[in-house]
């Protein structure tokens, strides 16, 4: 009796692991599923669009108070704090970011080819 019960553990093992390998596995292929679909990007040009990002937005000035919308509201102690703060400029920061991407890349115009797939 022993012995099938040490059987029934080693198949039970034998089994959880494969589930395991096969969970693995399903993970791998949906990932790969996600990216089918995707336009390809090589590093070199994605490492061009980090630092146009990252250019485009050490350009805007964060500090500016006219940038956001501030309201009030009094804590429990009676004080006047900042209930929330809202960023009221985020065309700002796009803009520059997308004129120095489109000045870095030529772009072609592919909406047709892709509208026709």
């Amino acid at each position: 009796m022993s012995e099938s019960k040490e059987l029934l553990e080693a198949t039970i093992k034998g089994l959880e692991e494969k589930v395991n390998q096969l969970n693995n596995d399903l993970d791998t292929k949906k990932k790969e599923l996600e990216n089918v679909s995707k336009p390809e990007l090589n590093q070199s040009t994605l490492d061009i669009i980090y630092d146009c990002v990252t250019e485009g937005i050490e350009e805007f000035d964060f500090s500016d108070t006219e940038n956001y919308d501030f309201e009030p509201s009094l804590d429990y102690d009676n004080r006047v704090v900042i209930g929330s703060i809202e960023f009221n400029n985020e065309d700002y920061v796009r803009e520059p970011i997308i004129k120095l991407i489109e000045h870095t890349f030529k772009i072609i115009d592919d909406t047709k080819e892709n509208s026709a797939q």
